[in-house]
């Protein structure tokens, strides 16, 4: 391997090395609460490490927001081979387990403990948008939805958002009895969408023969 190759690949996994210690750090702290000393302290570095690599505060949150969002989206959008139905349950599933074995990672995509701040926002809406194109893309086919699916579609998100918090905070129902709740209330979203608007049919389980 080259020399620089090399160099690459462990500057590339010590700044992947730094973004998981920053995942726990703001998942535990708000923002505002951490200063660069605090950061490398507890991340054992040296603070000129962190502005190496990330610039600044800011620079470095924003890239553990971003990374942690490309994670989830990835999680959840796994199982396109799968019929509509299936698909549907596999993403609700990738979702909460996803929620469920990076909590920190999790907690900063959607309460990552700074004030308003549009970049982050705008991230976090992203992430939301691509959650809402996976479930259009399993129940309709399709991501080009109307605006009333697309609105039944992300209330639904928001609402799966604070539930998945608090079952992370509170894990008293199983992933499996989780998934099937969120999975009813998404068939509850979807029936209301059709009612209102037939040109986007909620998905029915496949036939089976007998």
């Amino acid at each position: 391997m080259r020399p620089g190759v090399r160099g690459t690949e462990r500057s590339l996994a010590r700044r992947a090395e730094l973004i998981a210690i920053g995942r726990r750090l703001f998942a535990d702290t708000p923002y505002d609460a951490l200063s660069m000393d605090d950061i490398a302290r507890q991340a054992h570095v040296a603070k000129g490490l962190i502005y190496y690599y990330f610039h600044s505060k800011r620079g470095y949150y924003l890239a553990i927001v971003q990374d942690s969002v490309a994670d989830l989206v990835a999680f959840a959008a796994s199982g396109v081979e799968l019929p509509p139905v299936e698909r549907v349950h596999r993403t609700i599933d990738s979702y909460l387990r996803y929620a469920e074995h990076h909590q920190a990672a999790y907690r900063t995509i959607v309460s990552g403990g700074v004030g308003f701040d549009a970049e982050v926002h705008a991230i976090r809406d992203g992430v939301r948008e691509a959650i809402v194109a996976t479930i259009a893309e399993g129940a309709y086919g399709r991501t080009d939805i109307a605006p009333l699916a697309r609105m039944g579609l992300l209330s639904w998100v928001c609402s799966v958002e604070g539930a998945a918090l608090d079952w992370i905070d509170r894990p008293e129902l199983s992933r499996e009895t989780m998934r099937e709740l969120l999975v009813k209330t998404l068939g509850g979203a979807l029936r209301a969408i059709e009612e209102l608007d037939p040109a986007h049919p909620a998905p029915r389980p496949a036939r089976r023969d007998t």
